[in-house]
């Protein structure tokens, strides 16, 4: 096991900058989740870290060795990919062993060390199998094994989860963490799910354009997210955002609307806010806003109310169930809410 830091690191290809100067820390044994939109760098990023990919610029470090002209295969990391790139035409227990025979790793010893991760992975009974036998939750399951045996100081995960269904998704979410919980290996894993980031990580980086919009555990990024991008993207269903403006101690909304205002800070009046609200901070009471139904979806466990309010599309869900009907006026309190500055997106308050 072994820590990364990665220091100032760019990445361009030609005159087109994609990573521009990216700085974390990844302690020994934590699993990082670097999440972010298609096109924000992660995977480019993760591959840098792997030494697939060469660095424009900066410093990355594996167990405090700048990598930075290490091969690949010196680095001590292993990989497992989206498309879990195993040998058709080798079985399960050959493609696990395959980067021990190469390693030179005795028979023995490569036998046992198959045997030890087919036994934490459920796989004994399907080493004689090939890929082509095998469904698309066995072959991941290989292709973790096939790193696992390595004994790696770092495993780096490339969207490992996103050829499966939904349902295979969430079992294999699970799987993979209580993995790392029982080999404690340092793990970096990519996803543009920000499910998987926030019930798999340790730690979450947020990417967005090439650039690290912020840093954190899964909590804290959803309790405090530092800006608009953070706030809309961490969280599902997603935050609600309405303009507005600040007028002494309370926001003006559109339509006559306002609500008080309890921040810490002081803003001058008349300054222009964008309001931020979660589905989950709003609740139907006869005190709270306005809102016209547009669309009322039951799930069971909780009921989905698309509304209009203040002239902005909201989401707001409640665990009671409702007869709301499209079109009927009910009223929205706000739980817990938040400011940001609609010019640069910081949080305010």
């Amino acid at each position: 096991m072994a820590a990364v830091a990665l220091r100032g690191v760019h990445k361009s290809f030609g005159s087109t900058a994609v990573v521009h100067g990216v700085e974390f820390d990844i302690a020994d044994g934590e699993f990082c989740v670097l999440v972010g939109p298609s096109g924000c760098g992660k995977s480019t990023l993760l591959r840098m870290i792997a030494g697939l990919e060469e660095i424009s610029g900066g410093e990355i470090a594996i167990g405090g060795r700048v990598v930075n002209n290490v091969a690949p295969k010196e680095r001590d990391i292993a990989m497992v990919f989206q498309n879990y790139a195993l040998y058709p035409h080798m079985t399960v227990l050959d493609n696990m062993a395959f980067s021990l025979k190469l390693a030179g790793v005795s028979e023995e010893q490569r036998q046992q060390r198959v045997n030890e991760a087919a036994g934490i992975l459920g796989l004994t009974d399907y080493l004689e199998r090939y890929p082509r036998q095998l469904s698309g939750g066995q072959r991941q399951r290989v292709a973790m094994g096939r790193a696992i045996v390595r004994k790696p100081q770092v495993f780096l995960f490339d969207e490992p989860l996103s050829n499966l269904d939904a349902k295979l998704r969430v079992q294999m979410r699970t799987e993979i963490k209580a993995l790392h919980q029982r080999l404690k290996t340092t793990s970096v894993y990519v996803t543009h799910d920000q499910i998987e980031a926030m019930t798999m990580a340790d730690k979450i980086v947020v990417m967005n354009a090439g650039r690290v919009e912020q840093i954190g555990s899964p909590l804290d990024c959803y309790d405090n997210p530092a800006n608009l991008f953070v706030a809309g993207f961490i969280g599902s269903p997603a935050m609600n955002f309405i303009p507005g403006r600040l007028n002494g101690g309370r926001i003006s909304l559109s339509q006559g609307i306002d609500l008080p205002f309890q921040g810490k800070a002081a803003f001058e009046t008349g300054r222009e806010v964008i309001l931020g609200v979660r589905p989950e901070h709003l609740a139907v009471s006869s005190g709270g806003l306005p809102a016209e139904v547009v669309v009322v979806e039951p799930t069971g466990a909780d009921t989905q109310i698309f509304c209009k309010l203040a002239g902005t599309d909201i989401n707001a869900i409640v665990r009671e169930r409702h007869e709301f009907h499209p079109g009927e006026m009910i009223r929205l309190a706000p739980q817990l809410t938040f400011l940001f500055d609609p010019a640069s997106g910081a949080r305010l308050a």
